[in-house]
């Protein structure tokens, strides 16, 4: 399960675990460990076990990722041209919550 800090206003960190890992891959291939690794550098969301091989089964069932071939017990993924555009899709959606919200604040 990804474990949602909290803030120190008390408010849950927000994350998606499949953009989460989306995001992480877009910047290369990376086995699971590196993953999760990569999701706590850049934000602060620790992906437990069960819902990073979850999330991945989902993004491969669904084209948005692809694992590649390995000689060990590591199995890296790759985000597909259908995982960036879907990961594209939701920056523009996040961005423009980010922009209303940044709005707003600014008129209060």
């Amino acid at each position: 399960m990804a474990r949602f800090g909290r803030d120190e206003d008390g408010l849950a960190r927000f994350g998606e675990p499949g953009v989460l890992v989306l995001l992480s891959l877009s910047d290369g291939a990376k086995h699971g460990y590196a993953i999760t690794a990569d999701v706590l550098d850049q934000t602060g969301v620790r992906l437990g076990p069960g819902t990073l091989y979850g999330s991945l089964t989902k993004l491969v069932e669904r084209g948005l990722i692809a694992a590649l071939p390995s000689d060990d017990r590591r199995r890296p993924y790759e985000i597909t041209a259908a995982g960036r555009a879907a990961l594209a899709a939701q920056l523009a959606t996040w961005s423009r919550v980010v922009e209303t919200g940044q709005s707003r604040l600014a008129q209060a």
